[in-house]
């Protein structure tokens, strides 16, 4: 989710993406490449002349995409709406079907180990897993005996456990939940090993949001969309060593010289995607910015998709590109 001050998109620094966002329609003259090149190694992993294809665009704030073929393909969130839609797959999947509404305000999704559902809820307060008979079951509402702010995403680690972000936008915007006063005293990266069982992973970042695994598991990327790190400026990425199930001491990856990063991915081969101002940036493990895919205005947060496709949700929108396997 990305903090109102955050969604005004930079002047000239997307306009390619916005040239060829439009499915079907025609370009005025010759559109700028939709994928930046920063770093020849990009080429390995997304076309440099790939364009983007808007797969959905009646979205209030799209957020949360998962692919989650048991559901019938892109599962993802509009917030502001108070819905879970899902896509079915193809390039042009058509009108998306109600997974929920209302949805709490969902944000979030992922898979836990078994396929199941797994949800952020900004209104709810909680983060809910979708069982096969469309019940919910709730596997975190509350640490140390207080509410949580309002999670806003989520992923599965590699213990099995699902881990989730934990900031106050949706207590704090009020077309994104109920406005109220925090009742933790940080925002923090939780982990849920077993429904009812919460545990704090960290309380450094200032308003943790997006968050993902490494490969082999050994580290949490998180995205820290607050003003704590640098309060003039750009955000940043954070990578944490995992250890023994527990988190170190963190790096900073990477640090964004406008807006901030949200939504988190990471590839195969340790390529971190990050959802951010002018699209979705993409760094080496090591912190090299490689490049970046254009969207039209702020991406929110991607999801990866059957035959190399990427998903990306930017603000009323459901856009993909094809990446390479």
């Amino acid at each position: 989710m990305l903090h109102p001050h955050r969604r005004t998109v930079l002047g000239g620094l997307i306009l390619g993406g916005a040239a060829l966002a439009g499915a079907g329609r025609a370009a005025a003259g010759p559109a700028a490449p939709v994928v930046r090149v920063d770093d020849p190694r990009l080429a390995a992993i997304v076309d440099p002349e790939a364009g983007l294809a808007t797969l959905y665009a009646e979205g209030r704030w799209c957020e949360g995409p998962c692919w989650a073929p048991a559901l019938g393909g892109l599962v993802f969130s509009d917030v502001k709406a108070d819905r879970i839609l899902v896509l079915g797959p193809g390039p042009a999947p058509g009108r998306p079907a109600t997974v929920r509404a209302p949805a709490h305000n969902a944000n979030g999704n992922t898979l836990d180990g078994q396929g199941r559902l797994v949800t952020c809820e900004h209104r709810g307060r909680r983060v809910v897993r979708r069982e096969a008979d469309g019940g919910l079951t709730v596997l975190a509402d509350a640490y140390d005996g207080r509410k949580l702010n309002s999670p806003n995403d989520a992923v599965l680690g590699p213990d099995g456990a699902i881990w989730f972000t934990d900031p106050v936008y949706g207590i704090t915007e009020p077309e994104e939940g109920i406005q109220a006063e925090p009742e933790q005293a940080a925002r923090r990266v939780y982990r849920i090993p077993e429904p009812g069982r919460v545990e704090a992973m960290t309380d450094v970042l200032d308003q943790p949001n997006g968050l993902a695994f490494a490969p082999d598991g050994r580290t949490l990327y998180v995205s820290e969309s607050g003003a704590s790190l640098n309060p003039e400026g750009g955000r940043a990425i954070l990578a944490f060593p995992v250890e023994d199930g527990r988190l170190g001491r963190h790096r900073v990856l990477a640090e964004l010289e406008a807006g901030v990063p949200d939504g988190l991915k990471v590839d195969a081969r340790g390529h971190v995607f990050a959802a951010c101002i002018d699209g979705v940036r993409i760094y080496h493990p090591d912190g090299t910015p490689l490049g970046r895919i254009a969207t039209p205005v702020t991406a929110a947060n991607m999801a990866f998709g059957a035959k190399g496709r990427l998903y990306i949700a930017a603000s009323h929108a459901i856009h993909a590109i094809d990446l390479k396997a």
